[in-house]
């Protein structure tokens, strides 16, 4: 079941009116549990199978990991928890992809081995639901919360509907706490939710399925030589695609969740207008990139053992992350390029501050000496080569194999002169129009956020926005494409 879908509007609306109605909290919390399994179970029933021992064993297993004493054995309860969260994303996610990568390996050795051919079915969501249970038991590990009482609310916190299938990634102090205590939407909630819930579905309907979907697909899918306009209106129209897919879940998702009276924590914070690649990891998937931080990169050691550590830390992480977006060698190099331009922005900073040598004295006066207007050029034209480069790292990411990549890089450097136009001049024009408009709207929204700016406005001038979005979802054409993270 997708958010934007006939289905689902149906589903929801039953569902505002069960948690509305006047039934104890746990009623109101078994009829959540079991509209989120009925959601996941739209995909595919038995599946359902993997998120219910996923639960069982991390509830049992992150209590017992909380208050055993004996060190082997928390060490033990702990593997257990990894080997049975990791092992079967592995097998599901990465199954396929370590299959291939033995083969190859033995046919370069001189070994003739040519194994069946396995029927791996990817679960939806399972990345997601695998993160979201680790950090519990790893928290749990490490005492940092207290273990979840109810298994009602542990199984609520893990299979919550709106987070589910593409997050945002929640971890237990987010979520738990919220399961305690009955919650009901206020009136302004309500509002609020239903706006993000509308926004979310607009991104998602109109913007990427109609309006850029269409070019990133026959630009990536091209099977001739592309010219340099097309490669780059293919490349830019992805790069605004992937954002209002997966930012339009995410704000669907809040909004639904805050439909309900559960705030889920945010996952982006207009991303393309980020200044430097820590700044776009700031506010590119928010939820992701900080369970990386915290439950990979600082316990690899973070920046506390030099400067080398550090930067082995940051790449393994990247690389790391690239592969969790999928299990291709594409989606690593992603994130290597990302590390790479991470590892260079920090260079430049050591460098700077090692060159400046400035006292905080020395620091404030230089800092007040620089004119705001040059300073908000600067970090506009920063945020242009960020994205710039961002869009280049795009290529990896979308791209099936490393040949089609280099194809189309080579397009968009180094054209052939004469190469037949693929794009019509409409669909160049939409794309233009359309990541203009996003590129502005992120630069001018960075500092804030969708509700805050519509608390400002006045009540006609959200009535106005929010029957645009409404009457642009109603006429775009029918779309009820998955999202794209659904596929990780």
């Amino acid at each position: 079941m997708v958010f934007n879908s006939y289905t689902f509007v149906v589903f929801f609306a039953v569902m505002l009116l069960l948690h509305n109605l006047p039934l104890s909290w746990k009623v109101k919390k078994i009829n959540l549990l079991l509209a989120s399994y009925i959601f996941y179970a739209a995909w595919n029933p038995p599946f359902i199978l993997l998120l219910w021992l996923s639960t069982v064993v991390d509830f049992f297993v992150g209590r017992a990991l909380y208050t055993q004493q004996n060190k082997v054995k928390r060490h033990a309860l702990l593997v257990v928890s990894l080997i049975g969260n990791l092992g079967m994303l592995c097998f599901f996610k990465y199954g396929t992809f370590f299959l291939e990568n033995f083969v190859a390996l033995c046919n370069v050795l001189g070994f003739d081995y040519h194994p069946a051919q396995p029927s791996i079915i990817l679960p939806a969501g399972i990345s997601f639901y695998t993160f979201t249970t680790l950090c519990y038991t790893i928290d749990m590990y490490k005492r940092e919360s207290k273990p979840v009482k109810s298994m009602l609310d542990f199984s609520l916190f893990v299979t919550f509907f709106p987070h589910l299938v593409a997050g945002p990634i929640v971890r237990p102090p987010q979520l738990v706490p919220q399961f305690e205590t009955e919650r009901k939407a206020t009136k302004q909630q309500l509002l609020d939710g239903l706006l993000l819930l509308t926004l979310g579905i607009f991104m998602k309907v109109a913007l990427a399925d109609n309006m850029l979907a269409a070019t990133a697909d026959a630009v990536f899918g091209a099977h001739a030589p592309l010219g340099s306009l097309d490669a780059w209106a293919g490349v830019l129209a992805f790069s605004g695609q992937i954002f209002f897919d997966f930012a339009g879940y995410s704000t669907a998702a809040i909004g639904v969740a805050l439909c309900l009276g559960f705030v889920l924590p945010q996952n982006f914070a207009y991303p393309y207008a980020a200044i430097g690649f820590s700044d776009f990891w700031r506010r590119w998937h928010i939820t992701l990139s900080s369970w990386l931080r915290d439950y990979l990169y600082i316990p690899l050691g973070g920046n506390r053992k030099g400067h080398f550590r550090t930067y082995i830390n940051l790449m393994i992480t990247m690389l790391i992350g690239g592969l969790w977006h999928g299990a291709n060698w594409t989606f690593v190099v992603w994130g290597g390029l990302h590390g790479l331009f991470l590892w260079i922005e920090k260079a430049m900073q050591d460098s700077r501050r090692k060159a400046t040598n400035l006292s905080s004295d020395d620091a404030v006066v230089a800092t007040a000496s620089v004119i705001p207007g040059v300073k908000i050029k600067e970090n506009f034209l920063k945020a242009l080569l960020t994205f710039f480069l961002v869009c280049i790292t795009w290529v990896f990411f979308r791209s099936a194999t490393f040949g089609g990549a280099w194809v189309l890089l080579n397009a968009m450097f180094a054209p052939r002169p004469g190469t037949a136009p693929l794009l019509t001049s409409i669909a160049i024009v939409k794309v233009a129009v359309v990541i203009t408009l996003m590129l502005v709207c992120h630069w001018t929204m960075r500092k804030t956020t969708v509700l805050k700016t519509a608390g400002k406005l006045p009540w006609w001038g959200v009535a106005l926005a929010w029957s645009f979005m409404l009457v642009m979802i109603f006429l775009s054409q029918e779309s009820s494409k998955s999202f794209i993270y659904f596929q990780f």
